[in-house]
């Protein structure tokens, strides 16, 4: 059993916080939305297995305050995922004070279509006991030669397999050609 961060683990990663308890591990979600937390938690056969934690990730004191108190009752995190909108580094920074430098783990950082394009500097400053692994979420060409951005199952998929495969960096859809994304 690991004990498992995911930050924004109630909407397009819901399935992949519920996967991680089916595996009989202990997951502290991060959500800013009242009404999708209780929609996991209703979901949620072992609640155990579950901390719900309703805190804006912005708000870095609270945010702060509640890792250090989560980590306090379950134990020291071993894997994060992170969906975190834009590539604010306070963010970043609150994880970073509040995680031991001590001991591995292993971050998943969720990262958007235009990321792809975009040159994100988060694994830059990261300590040396984090791996750092990527998921880069792009979009879906349809038969039709239109094209559609990834559904909820398709990414939380695709996050499980990165899990499962254990590999740097996982891309989820195709990113080319960029004029045809939704």
């Amino acid at each position: 059993m690991k004990n498992w961060l995911v930050i924004g683990g109630t909407g397009m990663l819901k399935d992949v916080s519920l996967w991680l308890i089916q595996q009989g591990n202990h997951v502290t979600v991060i959500g800013r939305q009242q009404k999708k937390m209780q929609n996991l938690i209703n979901e949620v056969k072992n609640d155990s297995k579950l901390s719900p934690l309703l805190v804006d990730y912005t708000n870095y004191n609270s945010f702060k305050l509640a890792l250090i108190e989560s980590q306090h009752t379950n134990g020291s995190f071993d894997c994060i995922i992170a969906w975190i909108h834009g590539s604010d580094k306070r963010v970043w920074e609150s994880v970073l004070e509040v995680i031991p430098t001590t001991k591995n783990m292993i971050l998943y950082h969720i990262k958007g279509s235009s990321s792809f394009i975009k040159n994100d500097r988060t694994k830059s400053y990261l300590p040396s006991n984090i791996v750092y692994r990527e998921v880069k979420l792009g979009f879906v060409i349809e038969k039709n030669n239109s094209s559609r951005w990834l559904t909820n199952n398709e990414i939380a998929q695709g996050i499980i397999d990165a899990i499962k495969q254990e590999i740097p960096e996982k891309h989820v859809g195709v990113f080319e050609p960029w004029n045809m994304r939704s």
